[in-house]
């Protein structure tokens, strides 16, 4: 059986073209057979019409003469005139005897037909039926002129306009498929423009258009098409400016947070540390079993002080501009291995120079190496993690300089889809936002059983036309 899933369109509507010709081949040998049968036998009735007219004349002229030697029946006249390969002749009398009989001689031009279609040439039009046409004198019938016809004759006629015709056919249904083929696979040119404009705004490229086409229903696909991409240029357009201004509003609350922390926590717990240790002397000159309690609030205070720096590390990152991307990167990863004691394990590779990095580009990759991170030891429970970054020069046939950026973990790789850390402003969404405001592209891929890798490709030139995003305080 065929299988139509999948198959060309143009394969298919020229097989559906090949099947209704067939079918029409078929309905008009049926017609042509049925005619052929009706004219063979209107010819038939015409002979007996004859012989029954003549043989009436014959007997009435017997009679008008009185010459009852006159010979009857004669029917030499009527077959010398409508005598017929196959064709058969003859006068029956009332008693059923036959008494003059003519046959004419059968074809021998023509190739017999096979078995079958005799069989069923035969069976549907029973070419051996007679014509009787009753021989009537002074209003008594005296027999009857009979005719019919060797069946082998027109079952070999039929097969022969059937071989012409399936000749023709064979020929015919070949170039009509080819022409069918051709005509369809130029209608459908344009569905390869449609697809390639489908591939393009799959892959993310919403500047896709259709022109206009011949077809009028192509044509309408297109028209809509082109809707449907001006809309979503806009509506993701939209989100992009949404997204990016929660992250400005996220980025700001982080250094407010931080500023806050810094100026009241952090005063609150030097100074509960300046309290401690005022506290201790006076302790040790006067009441010596309270040193260990203010020793114990002096180490608290200070185990606060040192996760408060953290804290404020991670929500205030330091001065990129001052220290450049490179040394920020090295002191994130630091920072990562002096809080996770070796587990897990950071490893940071830098090739290249980012002195002359433009510093909306540091500040936004700083934040998403930090983010990477951060998913990475706590969401994705890695043991190692590598990070990688790398200035990529211009190729020497032209084009600009990128800064290509990969972290790489060995961690349970989580749905990117269903795990919220990495769809939050802080996981892959915002990642991607802020790649997409530096012009650059991000892809994330998961393995198998475990591991992931995070790839970020930011060209130097386009990205010194993005907007900053976010700028160290």
């Amino acid at each position: 059986m065929w299988n139509w899933s999948g198959s060309d369109l143009k394969l298919r509507l020229t097989l559906r073209v090949a099947i209704v010709s067939t079918l029409c081949f078929a309905v008009i040998s049926g017609y042509f057979l049925i005619e052929a049968d009706r004219s063979v036998r209107g010819r038939i009735a015409a002979v007996a019409d004859v012989a029954a007219k003549t043989l009436e004349l014959q007997q009435s002229k017997i009679q008008w003469l009185n010459n009852a030697r006159s010979e009857f029946p004669d029917l030499d006249s009527v077959a010398a005139s409508v005598m017929t390969p196959g064709l058969c002749l003859a006068f029956r009398s009332n008693s059923g005897e036959i008494s003059q009989r003519f046959c004419g001689g059968s074809q021998t031009d023509t190739a017999a037909p096979p078995l079958a279609f005799a069989a069923l040439y035969r069976r549907l039009f029973d070419p051996c039926r007679e014509v009787v046409r009753q021989v009537v004198s002074r209003g008594n019938a005296i027999g009857e002129a009979v005719a019919w016809i060797d069946p082998a004759v027109p079952t070999a006629e039929a097969w022969h306009d059937a071989g012409r015709l399936m000749a023709v056919f064979m020929i015919a249904l070949p170039l009509l498929c080819a022409l069918v083929y051709a005509a369809l696979a130029r209608a459908l040119r344009p569905t390869r423009q449609i697809r390639d404009g489908l591939e393009r705004i799959a892959a993310g490229d919403l500047a896709a258009r259709l022109p206009p086409f011949d077809l009028a229903e192509l044509s309408a696909i297109g028209d809509v098409f082109n809707q449907l991409a001006e809309r979503l240029a806009a509506a993701l357009s939209d989100r992009n400016a949404l997204t990016q201004k929660l992250i400005l509003v996220q980025d700001e609350e982080r250094r407010h947070l931080a500023r806050e922390l810094h100026d009241e926590f952090g005063q609150s717990l030097a100074a509960i540390r300046a309290l401690a240790a005022s506290a201790r002397q006076t302790a040790a000159a006067d009441c010596p079993p309270l040193l260990a309690e203010c020793d114990g609030i002096a180490r608290t205070a200070t185990d606060m002080m040192e996760t408060l720096r953290g804290a404020l590390f991670r929500l205030r990152p330091p001065d990129v501009d001052e220290l450049g991307l490179a040394a920020s990167l090295e002191g994130l990863v630091a920072g990562w291995n002096g809080r996770s004691r070796g587990q897990p394990r950071f490893e940071i590779t830098i090739s290249g120079s980012f002195e002359r990095l433009v510093a909306s580009v540091s500040a936004n990759l700083y934040r998403i190496v930090q983010e990477a991170l951060t998913n990475a030891a706590k969401h994705a429970g890695a043991t190692r993690v590598m990070l990688r970054l790398e200035m990529r020069e211009a190729p020497p046939g032209g084009g600009d300089s990128a800064i290509v950026l990969a972290i790489d973990d060995d961690g349970q790789p989580g749905d990117p889809q269903g795990d919220p850390q990495l769809r939050s402003g802080l996981g892959l969404l915002g990642m991607r936002e802020r790649v997409a405001a530096l012009g650059g592209r991000l892809s994330f891929e998961t393995g198998q059983p475990s591991g992931s890798s995070l790839r970020v490709i930011v060209p130097v030139a386009a990205s010194r036309e993005a907007a900053p995003v976010e700028r160290a305080a």
